[in-house]
């Protein structure tokens, strides 16, 4: 009879024990997690979770992971992804032909030229050294909202217009406390002191804020091209023109500020304007025409035509009720930005989910900082996606996905937080 080598039997007992012992385990974590899922806060909404280890893409735990859901915000890891897969390490900002000694120029949708919090002026100083400008505006196939965007937001912070060449973050910032401050200036002879319920009336730029009110208010303006030529000449401190074409030529790029910046943000403060924007920009460098719907078939097609389950995906701020995403979507989405982003960048990148929100700084005194996640919610709908480091040291991938609940989201937020506590210390 054939007889194995000591160490080489030794070795097959340690396999057959830590094989028997991880399968164990997860027997034990899908047992907790089916338990925690009956939950009874969680027993009249539609949830889903999936949970994959980020090493050896084995898939942990599934509860609906086919279904599709509404992401709201977790919208915003798509659009992470594409500018991750399209855009350059500093974002196209303009671009330009000279023509009969003339710079002919055009957005690519950069959204940092003059924010309220990237203050970019890249751009700006750029054309200040140039004499003849012409603005050609129509190279875009852009509404100002999104399919499915909510009409009546026309006014709240989160819900600005798209545009070819933002300007200020397409919102005047307003204050009132010692006196009326306005950003952008042109828009002081527009603003009132007055108490009503809107912020700006629905088709035209007049603005109002309350005599009580004691923050600063970003609200959107109503864009348009000889807006966009006053705001700029504004910002230049000389004329431009505004062209009905755009000539044939060499045509060169002026790039702005590092994307990552702005990746970081989006996902951080889960920024609406950012995220569309992003996609406007990313279209830009794969077709003359700036356009959303091109750029998220352009990446069903190619970067993410390996999904087990195509999303439907309109919008990149999920603002839409239209998006519809699996949980193993997102999953797999986010295996592809572990596999493709080192993992010191990505976790820079992405924020940390605290007890119950985004949080800058770790809350629970209890452990050390375990999720990378990103948050969405949109009425009665609240999901996070993004990675979990385990106390043991491993790495998951997780998507957990609530629709339709009607309770405060505070409790399934605390319910999600305690689910992934309990994965954290025992897995």
């Amino acid at each position: 009879m054939h007889r194995l080598p000591i160490k080489s039997f030794n070795a097959l007992i340690i396999n057959v024990f830590m094989f028997i012992f991880l399968l164990t385990g997860c027997n034990s974590i899908k047992k907790t997690l089916n338990s925690q899922l009956r939950n009874k806060l969680l027993e009249n909404s539609f949830h889903g979770l999936v949970i994959i280890d980020a090493d050896t893409k084995k898939e942990i735990y599934s509860h609906n992971g086919g279904k599709y859901f509404t992401p709201a915000s977790n919208t915003k890891i798509a659009t992470f992804y594409t500018g991750l897969k399209l855009l350059p390490k500093n974002i196209p900002t303009l671009k330009y032909v000279v023509a009969n000694d003339t710079l002919f120029i055009e957005g690519t949708g950069d959204p940092s030229w003059l924010h309220p919090y990237f203050k970019d002026s890249t751009a700006i100083h750029w054309l200040r050294n140039q004499v003849t400008i012409a603005l050609y505006t129509k190279n875009h196939t852009e509404n100002r909202f999104g399919p499915g965007w909510a009409w009546e937001d026309y006014d709240t912070y989160f819900s600005p217009e798209k545009s070819a060449i933002p300007l200020y973050g397409n919102v005047v910032t307003i204050s009132n406390n010692e006196r009326l401050e306005i950003s952008p200036k042109a828009f002081f002879n527009q603003t009132q002191i007055k108490d009503t319920t809107i912020k700006r009336e629905e088709f035209h730029n007049q603005f109002y804020i309350s005599p009580t009110e004691k923050d600063t208010l970003e609200i959107p303006f109503v864009s348009s091209d000889s807006l966009t030529q006053q705001l700029l000449e504004s910002a230049l401190g000389k004329k431009i023109i505004l062209s009905d074409h755009f000539p044939e030529g060499v045509i060169h790029t002026v790039y702005g500020t590092e994307t990552d910046s702005i990746f970081k943000r989006m996902l951080f403060k889960s920024d609406n304007f950012l995220a569309e924007q992003l996609l406007l920009t990313a279209s830009a460098t794969i077709s003359d025409t700036l356009s959303t719907k091109r750029v998220i078939n352009f990446m069903l097609q190619n970067h993410l035509k390996d999904l087990e389950h195509q999303p439907r995906w309109v919008d990149g701020s999920g603002l839409s009720r239209y998006n519809l995403f699996t949980p193993r979507s997102f999953v797999q989405i986010l295996q592809k930005l572990h596999n493709e982003v080192p993992e010191k960048r990505l976790f820079g990148i992405f924020p940390m989910w605290g007890p119950d929100s985004t949080v800058e700084t770790w809350e629970d005194p209890t452990t050390e900082p375990f999720l990378f996640a990103k948050s969405g919610s949109v009425g009665n709908n609240y999901n996070l996606s993004g990675y979990l480091k385990t106390k043991s040291g491993k790495l998951l991938i997780f998507s957990f996905m609530n629709n339709h609940f009607r309770i405060p989201s505070s409790e399934i937020r605390e319910t999600m937080y305690t689910t992934l506590k309990n994965i954290y210390e025992n897995y």
